[in-house]
């Protein structure tokens, strides 16, 4: 995906891109490649590549999400800051939180946030399962978001205890969706959860499957929960 596809791609789904915006991406673009050379931040270097599986991929969530409010919002295990550094350019206004296991991965995320001159960003070395126990901001968050971290039974309880009554936890994933929607039904009940919708749609060009999930939180997830690092992955609930 070329920079001018890419941005009449996000045109035709009511995102329109200034020349800073557009200026961002390609900044966003060359550090990832940069750092890329001395840490494992991406297997996908290429232009057409990263615009298309990171860039327009992050930026899905939009096409059937409105993040137009003044939305407090943490990203689980980000990695190189997808999808929520994309998200961001795109709406400035959105306040992020990412929280990541990696420091080396933390350090990139805060040279990225200077580069681009981007406010209202946090980064937390922390692990998810630690992180969720925080008084200080367990369910404080209005959206939690997840790309592709685990299946969505694990992932559930990665995120859902972050999550405010109220908010929503927004899962982004690859095929083979049907099969972790089932498995994880009694994690999403357990942990306060509620599935609203559930959007397929294929990436342009290589026309891969894509789902984003979205389920609500209803109910205060119960205090156990989540347990401690390594415990969701091994045995989940």
């Amino acid at each position: 995906m070329d920079i001018q596809l890419f941005q009449k791609s996000l045109e035709e789904k009511g995102i329109s891109l200034s020349s800073r915006q557009l200026e961002q991406f390609d900044m966003y673009f060359n550090m990832l490649v940069e750092w890329n050379e001395k840490m494992n931040l991406t297997a996908i270097t290429d232009k057409p590549g990263v615009y298309l599986k990171h860039f327009y991929d992050s930026i899905s969530a939009a096409f059937y999400f409105d993040f137009s409010r003044d939305y407090n919002i943490c990203d689980v295990g980000a990695g190189a800051g997808f999808p929520s550094i994309p998200i961001k350019i795109c709406f400035p206004h959105l306040k992020i939180s990412i929280v990541d296991s990696l420091q080396k991965r933390i350090t990139f995320l805060n040279e990225l946030a200077n580069s681009l001159q981007l406010d209202g960003v946090n980064f937390y070395h922390d692990r998810a399962e630690t992180f969720g126990r925080r008084p200080d901001l367990r369910e404080s968050y209005d959206i939690v978001m997840a790309r592709a971290v685990a299946r969505m039974s694990v992932l559930s309880e990665l995120c859902l205890p972050l999550v405010k009554v109220g908010g929503l936890f927004i899962g982004m994933k690859g095929a083979n969706l049907s099969e972790e929607m089932e498995d994880a039904k009694k994690a999403i009940n357990v942990l306060g959860g509620k599935v609203e919708n559930i959007y397929h749609f294929q990436l342009p060009i290589e026309e891969s499957e894509r789902n984003i999930i979205i389920i609500k939180k209803e109910r205060k997830t119960p205090n156990k929960y989540p347990r401690k690092p390594g415990t969701p992955n091994k045995s989940p609930i």
